[in-house]
């Protein structure tokens, strides 16, 4: 399978005639909970040839498409307007361009971006992405019956993210595993969560659950703390200078790499 998503992230770089700076797995399989039926989720970071930001029309900046019966999600961002969302400290954009698993990348892109992401990083914003993600998935489950594993993860990841904006200085990881065994959690929830992943990793994606009373109500007392405190936490720098720097320095590298 990944071959055939290089084979086909190369596609687009030459039907859309444009360069693939950053290309990763994101959702599940990057969070580190997949399930054996889990689609591939790939998202881009990508630039275009400096003609193309010279047009007084706005232009068409994302790419959304679908290959080997939707198995394959193939979506992202032309560079300016990610950077745009990365002044807002966008969350998904925070998490993408920390995957562990890459599909294609420019070395120097991701190291000068995640320096800019860290500049950037704003708790507040940050934690209402979370905190609202997570409310929502729960209000969604009905917590007394089945409900789809799946979605607890969800919730549950969102939640432990919430703790760690509210014990840690650094952006959250994406991959979970880094995230709930390092916040002050119960040894007995840790182990609990453990046993989720292993026995999610059995189960495909339509799999119905049910219990795990303490692992929801960490999830109600993480928003409730969230809730409560979001609104003292730091914002982000939001300057422009070194994301306009970020932006003309890769247009010119790939424009001149094609001239």
């Amino acid at each position: 399978m990944r071959d055939k998503i290089i084979e086909h992230l190369k596609e687009l770089e030459t039907q859309r005639n444009i360069k693939i700076l950053w290309a990763c797995e994101t959702g599940s399989r990057a969070w580190g909970f997949p399930s054996p039926d889990s689609d591939f989720d790939v998202r881009i970071l990508y630039v275009h040839k400096m003609d193309w930001y010279l047009s007084v029309n706005d232009s068409r900046d994302t790419i959304d498409t679908f290959y080997e019966d939707n198995e394959i999600d193939i979506s992202g961002w032309e560079l300016k307007k990610s950077l745009r969302l990365l002044r807002k400290s966008n969350a998904a954009l925070l998490e993408r361009i920390q995957s562990p698993i890459i599909y294609m990348q420019d070395e120097a892109f991701r190291q000068d971006y995640i320096k800019e992401a860290q500049k950037q990083y704003s708790k507040i914003a940050t934690m209402h992405h979370y905190m609202y993600m997570a409310k929502g998935i729960l209000e969604e489950m009905e917590t007394d019956k089945e409900y789809k594993l799946k979605k607890l993860f969800y919730a549950l990841r969102c939640a432990a993210v919430c703790q760690w904006i509210l014990q840690k200085e650094e952006m959250p990881p994406i991959e979970f595993t880094k995230i709930y065994p390092v916040i002050n959690l119960p040894q007995t929830l840790v182990l609990q969560i453990n046993e989720l992943i292993k026995l999610k990793a059995t189960k495909s994606e339509s799999y119905w659950h049910k219990g795990e009373n303490d692992i929801v109500n960490f999830v109600k007392e993480s928003i409730e703390e969230a809730e409560s405190k979001a609104k003292s936490l730091a914002k982000g720098s939001g300057k422009l200078e070194s994301l306009n720097s970020l932006l003309q320095k890769y247009i010119r590298k790939y424009d001149d790499s094609r001239a």
